[in-house]
């Protein structure tokens, strides 16, 4: 099974442009998705769906998923709104207030949780949230489950962007998991870059934004002295292809620009796809 991951799109950060450009590297990553190569299984939309939040936002990402040839989930990010964003799908479960749902997927359960305290930055994970994440997950510890949402839970090494791992809501998201022996992955947005970090006998996958990169850089920052280094880029818009082998999720990451290509499959090249393949168990 192939899953598709978008995160941090930010509809709605030119107000009033409905042609702008994030909705720009959005429609270019969806048509590379539905037209090329890796057409996946399902698309997982991990928050900052929008930039305000604003009602017309959520009608204008509607209208980008429309061409989708797959089915498109989503969960909220912190420049999200709930009560907008649950007008315009008022399909997707919410649980005690929250945007928590279970998908059942060929054989895997993905679970898509709500990590927003709608005013804060940062991630949030309340007491409800976690009894509804405990309770899912002990009705099945058998089956492979994926878990999706938009902030790492990881301290990433990019100061302004960093998790600490004693924040609150990440002991209350480690506690909910930590009796829950099928987990085979975490899927989270939010750094605008892609990362992977092996956590708590598990993996998480952060993918990069479609809307602008966060700069890669791992220098101190002091909130007090601004020092003009670089702090957003304008990279290819990217998206990240979970690849589920029936044992492992294996995270591909990539971006919709265009790829120059140095080699093709042809009859010189044939004789070494035919002993890499020779060499391996029927």
């Amino acid at each position: 099974m192939l899953i598709a991951q978008v995160t941090d799109i930010h509809l709605g950060f030119e107000q009033d442009n409905p042609g702008e450009l994030n909705r720009q590297r959005l429609d270019q990553v969806l048509r590379y998705l539905n037209n090329g190569p890796n057409r996946p299984d399902l698309l997982i939309a991990t928050g900052d769906l929008t930039e305000h939040g604003a009602a017309a936002s959520y009608r204008q990402l509607a209208d980008a998923f429309s061409i989708c040839s797959f089915p498109v989930h989503m969960c909220l990010g912190n420049h999200d709104i709930r009560s907008n964003f649950s007008a315009q799908f008022p399909e997707l479960p919410v649980a005690d207030g929250f945007v928590q749902y279970a998908l059942d997927v060929r054989g895997v359960r993905i679970l898509m949780l709500d990590t927003v305290e709608e005013g804060r930055h940062g991630g949030a994970f309340c007491d409800i949230r976690a009894k509804w994440l405990r309770s899912t997950l002990a009705q099945d510890r058998n089956t492979p489950t994926i878990i999706a949402m938009h902030h790492p839970p990881v301290e990433i090494g990019i100061a302004w962007m960093n998790t600490h791992p004693e924040e609150q809501w990440v002991s209350n998201f480690t506690q909910a998991i930590q009796d829950a022996p099928n987990i085979k992955g975490i899927m989270c947005g939010h750094v605008h870059r892609s990362a992977a970090v092996p956590w708590h006998g598990t993996a998480v996958a952060i993918c990069s934004s479609t809307a602008a990169q966060v700069t890669l850089d791992l220098n101190p920052i002091d909130p007090e002295k601004p020092d003009n280094r670089s702090m957003i880029i304008a990279d290819h818009p990217a998206y990240a292809l979970h690849f589920w082998n029936g044992r492992e999720l294996v995270s591909h990451f990539d971006n919709a620009g265009d790829h120059a290509m140095l080699a093709k499959y042809d009859v010189y090249l044939q004789p070494l796809i035919k002993q890499l393949i020779g060499e391996r168990p029927n």
